[in-house]
Protein backbone atom coordinates (compact mmCIF):
# COMPACT_ATOMS: atom_id res chain seq x y z
CA UNK A 1 0.00 0.00 0.00
CA UNK A 2 1.37 3.43 -0.98
CA UNK A 3 2.23 6.17 1.49
CA UNK A 4 -0.79 8.30 0.48
CA UNK A 5 -3.19 5.42 1.08
CA UNK A 6 -1.65 4.69 4.46
CA UNK A 7 -1.87 8.36 5.42
CA UNK A 8 -5.53 8.55 4.42
CA UNK A 9 -6.38 5.38 6.34
CA UNK A 10 -4.76 6.91 9.41
CA UNK A 11 -6.52 10.25 8.96
CA UNK A 12 -10.07 8.91 8.62
CA UNK A 13 -9.86 7.31 12.05
CA UNK A 14 -9.98 10.86 13.44
CA UNK A 15 -12.76 12.11 11.14
CA UNK A 16 -16.03 12.56 13.02
CA UNK A 17 -18.02 11.92 9.85
CA UNK A 18 -16.46 8.50 9.21
CA UNK A 19 -17.75 5.43 11.05
CA UNK A 20 -15.85 2.18 10.62
CA UNK A 21 -16.88 -1.46 10.91
CA UNK A 22 -18.15 -2.45 14.36
CA UNK A 23 -18.56 1.16 15.48
CA UNK A 24 -21.51 1.54 13.13
CA UNK A 25 -23.54 -1.33 14.55
CA UNK A 26 -24.57 0.61 17.66
CA UNK A 27 -26.21 3.21 15.40
CA UNK A 28 -28.53 0.68 13.76
CA UNK A 29 -32.05 2.09 13.83
CA UNK A 30 -30.86 5.40 15.29
CA UNK A 31 -28.66 7.05 12.66
CA UNK A 32 -30.74 10.23 12.44
CA UNK A 33 -31.13 10.71 16.17
CA UNK A 34 -27.76 9.52 17.49
CA UNK A 35 -25.36 10.50 14.72
CA UNK A 36 -26.95 13.39 12.82
CA UNK A 37 -28.86 14.67 15.89
CA UNK A 38 -32.10 15.23 13.98
CA UNK A 39 -35.15 13.39 12.64
CA UNK A 40 -34.47 13.92 8.95
CA UNK A 41 -34.81 11.26 6.23
CA UNK A 42 -31.81 9.04 5.49
CA UNK A 43 -30.43 8.27 2.01
CA UNK A 44 -27.58 5.82 1.26
CA UNK A 45 -25.06 5.69 -1.55
CA UNK A 46 -23.67 2.17 -1.92
CA UNK A 47 -20.17 1.69 -3.28
CA UNK A 48 -19.69 5.44 -2.94
CA UNK A 49 -15.98 5.50 -3.86
CA UNK A 50 -14.75 9.06 -3.43
CA UNK A 51 -18.22 10.16 -2.35
CA UNK A 52 -18.99 12.60 -5.16
CA UNK A 53 -22.67 11.69 -5.21
CA UNK A 54 -23.01 11.62 -1.43
CA UNK A 55 -21.43 15.05 -0.97
CA UNK A 56 -23.22 16.70 -3.89
CA UNK A 57 -26.61 15.36 -2.80
CA UNK A 58 -25.92 16.66 0.71
CA UNK A 59 -25.17 20.10 -0.74
CA UNK A 60 -28.45 20.08 -2.68
CA UNK A 61 -30.59 18.80 0.20
CA UNK A 62 -29.40 20.09 3.61
CA UNK A 63 -32.68 18.85 5.15
CA UNK A 64 -31.79 15.20 4.39
CA UNK A 65 -29.09 12.96 5.92
CA UNK A 66 -26.75 11.12 3.55
CA UNK A 67 -24.42 8.19 4.18
CA UNK A 68 -21.84 7.01 1.64
CA UNK A 69 -20.87 3.37 2.08
CA UNK A 70 -17.67 1.74 0.83
CA UNK A 71 -15.00 -0.55 2.21
CA UNK A 72 -11.98 1.29 0.81
CA UNK A 73 -10.98 3.90 3.34
CA UNK A 74 -8.52 5.70 1.07
CA UNK A 75 -11.43 6.46 -1.30
CA UNK A 76 -13.85 7.50 1.45
CA UNK A 77 -11.19 9.94 2.68
CA UNK A 78 -11.82 12.29 -0.27
CA UNK A 79 -15.55 12.74 0.31
CA UNK A 80 -15.19 12.90 4.08
CA UNK A 81 -12.43 15.52 3.85
CA UNK A 82 -14.50 17.65 1.46
CA UNK A 83 -17.49 17.52 3.81
CA UNK A 84 -15.32 18.55 6.77
CA UNK A 85 -13.63 21.37 4.86
CA UNK A 86 -17.00 22.73 3.69
CA UNK A 87 -18.73 22.12 7.02
CA UNK A 88 -21.39 19.91 5.43
CA UNK A 89 -22.98 18.37 8.52
CA UNK A 90 -25.65 16.20 6.88
CA UNK A 91 -23.21 13.71 5.37
CA UNK A 92 -21.38 10.72 6.85
CA UNK A 93 -19.38 7.80 5.54
CA UNK A 94 -19.60 4.20 6.70
CA UNK A 95 -16.70 1.84 5.99
CA UNK A 96 -18.15 -1.66 5.76
CA UNK A 97 -18.72 -4.50 3.31
CA UNK A 98 -22.11 -3.88 1.68
CA UNK A 99 -23.17 -7.51 2.17
CA UNK A 100 -23.32 -6.71 5.90
CA UNK A 101 -25.84 -3.89 5.41
CA UNK A 102 -28.52 -5.45 7.64
CA UNK A 103 -26.16 -5.29 10.62
CA UNK A 104 -26.15 -1.50 10.37
CA UNK A 105 -29.66 -0.41 9.33
CA UNK A 106 -33.09 -1.34 10.66
CA UNK A 107 -36.34 -2.06 8.89
CA UNK A 108 -37.84 1.07 7.27
CA UNK A 109 -34.88 3.23 8.35
CA UNK A 110 -33.78 4.30 4.85
CA UNK A 111 -35.72 6.55 2.46
CA UNK A 112 -33.72 5.99 -0.75
CA UNK A 113 -30.72 4.05 -2.05
CA UNK A 114 -28.28 5.15 -4.75
CA UNK A 115 -25.97 2.69 -6.50
CA UNK A 116 -23.50 4.65 -8.59
CA UNK A 117 -21.12 2.92 -10.98
CA UNK A 118 -20.61 -0.30 -9.02
CA UNK A 119 -18.34 -3.10 -10.17
CA UNK A 120 -20.60 -4.95 -12.67
CA UNK A 121 -19.00 -8.29 -11.76
CA UNK A 122 -19.25 -9.46 -15.39
CA UNK A 123 -18.28 -13.07 -14.80
CA UNK A 124 -21.32 -15.36 -14.51
CA UNK A 125 -19.68 -17.00 -11.48
CA UNK A 126 -19.82 -13.63 -9.68
CA UNK A 127 -23.45 -12.81 -10.48
CA UNK A 128 -24.45 -13.01 -6.80
CA UNK A 129 -21.94 -10.24 -6.02
CA UNK A 130 -23.69 -7.75 -8.31
CA UNK A 131 -25.32 -5.06 -6.19
CA UNK A 132 -28.66 -5.64 -7.94
CA UNK A 133 -28.68 -9.42 -7.54
CA UNK A 134 -31.61 -10.95 -5.65
CA UNK A 135 -29.71 -11.30 -2.38
CA UNK A 136 -28.87 -7.57 -2.33
CA UNK A 137 -32.35 -6.53 -3.46
CA UNK A 138 -33.78 -8.52 -0.54
CA UNK A 139 -31.58 -6.50 1.82
CA UNK A 140 -32.67 -3.19 0.31
CA UNK A 141 -36.33 -4.14 0.61
CA UNK A 142 -35.89 -4.79 4.33
CA UNK A 143 -34.32 -1.43 5.20
CA UNK A 144 -36.23 0.83 2.80
CA UNK A 145 -39.37 2.68 3.75
CA UNK A 146 -42.54 1.84 1.83
CA UNK A 147 -42.15 2.86 -1.84
CA UNK A 148 -38.59 4.02 -1.18
CA UNK A 149 -36.76 4.11 -4.54
CA UNK A 150 -33.51 2.51 -5.63
CA UNK A 151 -31.43 4.39 -8.22
CA UNK A 152 -28.85 2.65 -10.40
CA UNK A 153 -26.45 4.68 -12.51
CA UNK A 154 -23.95 2.60 -14.49
CA UNK A 155 -21.81 2.54 -17.61
CA UNK A 156 -22.28 -1.24 -17.77
CA UNK A 157 -24.88 -2.33 -20.32
CA UNK A 158 -24.62 -5.83 -18.89
CA UNK A 159 -25.54 -4.68 -15.37
CA UNK A 160 -28.36 -2.50 -16.70
CA UNK A 161 -29.92 -5.39 -18.67
CA UNK A 162 -29.36 -7.78 -15.75
CA UNK A 163 -31.11 -5.39 -13.36
CA UNK A 164 -34.07 -4.87 -15.71
CA UNK A 165 -34.46 -8.66 -15.85
CA UNK A 166 -34.41 -8.94 -12.04
CA UNK A 167 -36.99 -6.15 -11.70
CA UNK A 168 -39.29 -7.99 -14.10
CA UNK A 169 -38.64 -11.37 -12.45
CA UNK A 170 -39.50 -10.02 -8.99
CA UNK A 171 -42.45 -7.91 -10.15
CA UNK A 172 -40.95 -4.63 -8.97
CA UNK A 173 -42.07 -1.19 -10.11
CA UNK A 174 -39.95 0.61 -12.69
CA UNK A 175 -40.26 4.42 -12.57
CA UNK A 176 -37.52 5.44 -15.01
CA UNK A 177 -35.30 3.42 -17.33
CA UNK A 178 -32.93 4.64 -20.02
CA UNK A 179 -29.84 3.18 -21.63
CA UNK A 180 -28.56 6.63 -22.63
CA UNK A 181 -29.21 9.08 -19.81
CA UNK A 182 -27.58 12.18 -21.29
CA UNK A 183 -29.55 11.86 -24.51
CA UNK A 184 -32.81 11.48 -22.58
CA UNK A 185 -35.18 13.98 -21.01
CA UNK A 186 -34.56 12.74 -17.46
CA UNK A 187 -31.43 14.72 -16.58
CA UNK A 188 -31.90 17.19 -13.71
CA UNK A 189 -29.71 18.69 -10.98
CA UNK A 190 -29.48 15.30 -9.28
CA UNK A 191 -28.78 13.09 -12.29
CA UNK A 192 -26.30 15.59 -13.71
CA UNK A 193 -23.96 14.95 -10.76
CA UNK A 194 -20.94 13.14 -12.20
CA UNK A 195 -18.43 10.92 -10.45
CA UNK A 196 -14.75 10.78 -11.32
CA UNK A 197 -15.25 7.58 -13.30
CA UNK A 198 -18.39 8.81 -15.02
CA UNK A 199 -16.50 11.80 -16.41
CA UNK A 200 -13.93 9.41 -17.86
CA UNK A 201 -16.63 7.25 -19.46
CA UNK A 202 -18.34 10.28 -20.97
CA UNK A 203 -15.04 11.58 -22.34
CA UNK A 204 -14.85 8.30 -24.27
CA UNK A 205 -18.44 8.76 -25.52
CA UNK A 206 -19.72 5.88 -23.38
CA UNK A 207 -23.47 5.72 -22.82
CA UNK A 208 -24.69 5.96 -19.21
CA UNK A 209 -27.58 3.75 -18.08
CA UNK A 210 -30.03 4.84 -15.40
CA UNK A 211 -32.79 3.00 -13.56
CA UNK A 212 -35.16 4.11 -10.83
CA UNK A 213 -37.30 1.39 -9.30
CA UNK A 214 -39.07 0.43 -6.09
CA UNK A 215 -40.48 -2.64 -4.39
CA UNK A 216 -44.11 -1.46 -4.55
Amino acid sequence: MGKDKLRRFAEITAFENVIELEDGKVLKGHWAKNHFKNNNPLILELGCGKGEYTVNLARLFPEINFIGIDYKGNRIWRGAKTAIDENISNVAFLRIQIENLLDYFSENEVSEIWITFPDPQPQISREKKRLTSVRFLDMYKKILKKRGPVHLKTDSDLLYIFTLAKIKELGLSTHISTDDLYRSNFVDDILSIKTYYEKKYLANDKNINYLKFSFE
